[in-house]
């Protein structure tokens, strides 16, 4: 983190503190925030901003909204520790060399600063790719990911060869997202 403000040990509590609750707990509190006469639409009509409530839960709206609020902390601590390599020497010799403040973002900051959003990416959709809980929860049954689906055709249904190759397909997909991640960091010197 680069803020030189004196808030800048709370801004990262804040940031990170959603990791003391589980995935579960805070699933749980999005269906109460996110429910029908939940905090979102009760503040909406008293507002008479809308006339009836939205449906913000048993969709991918929900399960949109409560998987950014999840993975958001990781994505946070992933990026902090890429930031590390921005040197703000770097970004002063870019300005006293002329370069305006959008060259020097596109050609220095965000340079360096890539490998920290990449490893953010991936990490990140490592976990979203194989979420279980909160698109179950907050989808309400009819929002269907790899995960559930995996879990309906092993439990439900009992089809265990299909539930198998949908298996090898997350499989596969991590695969290839990693090596494609491999590749770009090997391209932007990472």
């Amino acid at each position: 983190m680069r803020s030189t403000s004196k808030y800048k040990g709370l801004l990262l509590a804040v940031a990170i503190a959603p990791l003391l609750t589980s995935a579960v707990v805070r699933t749980y509190g999005w269906m109460v925030i996110l429910g029908t006469n939940g905090l979102v639409n009760t503040s909406l009509e008293s507002m008479g901003l809308i006339g009836s409530p939205l449906k913000l839960t048993n969709n991918m709206t929900g399960v949109t909204i409560g998987l950014v609020e999840i993975f958001m902390p990781y994505a946070i601590l992933a990026m902090i520790s890429g930031f590390g390599r921005l040197s703000p020497q770097l970004e002063e010799a870019a300005g006293s060399l002329g370069a305006s403040k959008f060259k020097v973002f596109m050609r220095v900051t965000l340079p360096l600063s890539l490998p920290g959003v990449f490893t953010a990416f991936l990490l990140v959709f490592v976990m979203a790719i194989s979420t279980f809980i909160t698109p179950r929860l907050l989808g309400g049954g009819s929002v269907q990911v790899l995960a559930t689906e995996i879990y309906d055709q092993t439990t439900g249904l009992l089809n265990w060869p299909f539930a198998a190759a949908l298996s090898v397909i997350l499989l596969v997909l991590f695969g290839t997202i990693i090596a494609i991640y491999q590749r770009i960091v090997q391209k932007i010197g990472g």
